[in-house]
C-alpha cells in the first residue's frame, strides 16, 4: 500500500509540476538553450520561444503550491481528515487568497471551510477593518511609491548614487506594501466569511539577519518552502555542507518560482548565499554585553540586514542582468551616472527619513490597530462609517494611479 501510494504521488506531483513548468518556464528553457548555443557558435538552433509567450493562469504558482501541500500532507500522514470534493474545491479555489497567497495548508483552512454557517457581524466588521488597512497600503502607499519607482528604474544608466538608491528604497517600499496590502485584504475578506488565514508579513525591514528576515517576509511561503522543500532533501540532518546546499537549492528554486527568468534565480542564489554565510559565521558573531554596545550591535546588524535586502531588490525588479548590475554599481559608486538635481536629493532625504519612521513606527501601529480590533466590532455604526468615508476620501484624493498587484503575475 505505502509503495502504490508513493506511485500516485510521483504521478500527481509530476502531472502538476508539469504544467507549472510547461505554462511559466518553457519559454525560459528554450530561450537559454538558444543563449547557450549561441555562446558555442551555433546561431541556428531551429528553436523559438515566441509560441509559448500566453498569458499565465491567474496565480497559478500559488494554487499549483496548495494542491502539492495537500498530496504530500496525505502521503506522510500528516492530515488524514475524510473531506468532501466541496471544501477540498474550496480550498484550492478559494478566492481571497487563491491568486496571491497567503499559502495555506489544507489543514489550516479546510476545517473552517467545512464548518462554514450564516455570515457573522462582527466577522464582517473585523473582516472590514483588515480590509480597510491592507487597501490603505496598496492605493496610499504601494501606488505612489510605483510611479517613483518606474520613473527612475525606466532610465537605470542615468542614475548617480543618491538617485539609484532612491530607485531601490521606492521600490523596497513599492513591493511591501503592495505585496503585505494584498494579503491583508485577502485575510479580511476571509474573516467577513468567518476563515481566519495566518498573517503573512512581521514588518520584515526590522530584520537584523536572514532567518529572521524570512520568518517576516511572505511566511506563508517560507514555511512553504522549509516544509516541504527543504526538510524533504534533508533539512539540517547531514551536517553543514549538506545543510548549505539544502539551503541554497531551497532559495534558488524559490526565486524561480517567482518568475521565469534569471534575475528572479539570482535573487534566489543572493538570499541562499546570506542565509548560508549566517549560519556559518553565526557562532563567531558577537554577544555584546554592555547596553551601549548590544544597541551599536543591533543597529549595526539592522543597518547590514537592510542593505542586503536592497541589494537583492535591484535583481527582483530589474529587466535584466545588466541592468542589476549597473544598478548595483552605480549605489556604491563604482560606476558615473548623471548628477542628481538638489531636488532630486532632498527627496531622496525626505523618503529615507519616512521610511525610517514607517520601519520604527510600524510595529507599535500594527499593535495598536490589533488592540483595535476587539473593540472595533463594539463601536457604534455611525463611529464606523465615519471612519470608512474618511478612508475612502484619501485614498481617491492621495492614490496614486491604479497600479496592478506586483504578485498577480506569479
Amino acid at each position: 500500500a505505502r509503495t502504490r501510494s508513493k506511485r500516485l504521488l510521483v504521478t500527481a506531483l509530476v502531472i502538476n509540476l508539469a504544467l507549472l513548468g510547461s505554462i511559466k518556464y518553457l519559454g525560459m528553457l528554450i530561450d537559454s538553450v538558444i543563449s547557450v548555443a549561441a555562446l558555442a557558435g551555433h546561431a541556428d538552433t531551429g528553436l523559438d520561444s515566441s509560441w509559448t509567450h500566453w498569458a499565465l493562469p491567474l496565480g497559478i504558482s500559488f494554487y499549483t503550491f496548495h494542491m502539492l501541500s495537500v498530496m504530500i500532507d496525505v502521503y506522510r500522514g500528516e492530515w488524514n481528515t475524510r473531506i468532501s470534493f466541496r471544501a477540498w474545491w474550496l480550498y484550492i479555489s478559494f478566492f481571497p487568497h487563491m491568486v496571491a497567497g497567503p499559502i495555506l495548508r489544507a489543514s489550516e483552512l479546510v476545517e473552517q471551510l467545512e464548518r462554514l454557517g450564516p455570515l457573522q457581524a462582527r466577522d464582517l466588521k473585523l473582516g472590514a477593518l483588515i480590509f480597510m488597512g491592507g487597501l490603505i497600503k496598496k492605493v496610499l502607499f504601494a501606488d505612489n511609491f510605483a510611479g517613483l519607482a518606474d520613473e527612475l528604474w525606466a532610465n537605470p544608466e542615468q542614475l548617480d548614487t543618491a538617485t539609484a538608491w532612491l530607485a531601490v528604497t521606492a521600490f523596497a517600499l513599492q513591493i511591501y506594501f503592495d505585496f503585505s496590502g494584498y494579503s491583508e485584504m485577502a485575510i479580511g475578506l476571509a474573516r467577513g466569511f468567518g476563515v481566519t488565514l495566518p498573517r503573512n508579513f512581521l514588518y520584515p525591514y526590522i530584520s537584523r539577519n536572514p532567518q529572521e528576515f524570512w520568518q517576516r517576509w511572505h511566511i506563508t511561503l517560507s514555511r512553504w518552502l522549509r516544509d516541504y522543500l527543504y526538510v524533504s532533501l534533508g533539512g539540517n540532518r547531514s551536517g553543514q555542507a549538506r545543510t548549505i546546499i539544502n539551503l541554497m537549492i531551497t532559495m534558488v528554486l524559490g526565486g524561480l518560482w517567482h518568475g521565469a527568468a534569471w534575475n528572479f534565480v539570482i535573487w534566489g542564489f543572493l538570499h541562499g548565499s546570506w542565509l548560508a554565510a549566517h549560519r556559518v559565521a553565526k557562532p563567531w558573531l558577537p554577544k555584546p554585553q554592555s547596553s551601549p554596545a548590544r544597541a551599536a550591535y543591533v543597529f549595526a546588524s539592522w543597518a547590514v540586514s537592510l542593505t542586503v535586502v536592497w541589494v537583492t531588490w535591484v535583481f527582483f525588479r530589474a529587466t535584466s542582468t545588466d541592468s542589476a548590475l549597473l544598478i548595483c554599481a552605480r549605489m556604491f559608486g563604482l560606476a558615473d551616472g548623471s548628477d542628481a538635481p538638489p531636488a532630486v536629493r532632498s527627496y531622496v532625504w525626505a523618503l529615507t527619513a519616512a521610511t525610517s519612521v514607517l520601519v520604527l513606527l510600524e510595529p507599535w501601529l500594527v499593535n495598536k490597530a490589533e488592540a483595535l480590533q476587539d473593540d472595533w466590532s463594539r463601536t457604534s455604526p455611525l463611529l464606523r462609517g465615519t471612519t470608512y468615508a474618511f478612508i475612502i476620501v484619501s485614498i481617491v484624493v492621495l492614490g496614486g494611479s491604479v497600479q496592478r498587484f506586483i504578485y498577480f503575475d506569479f
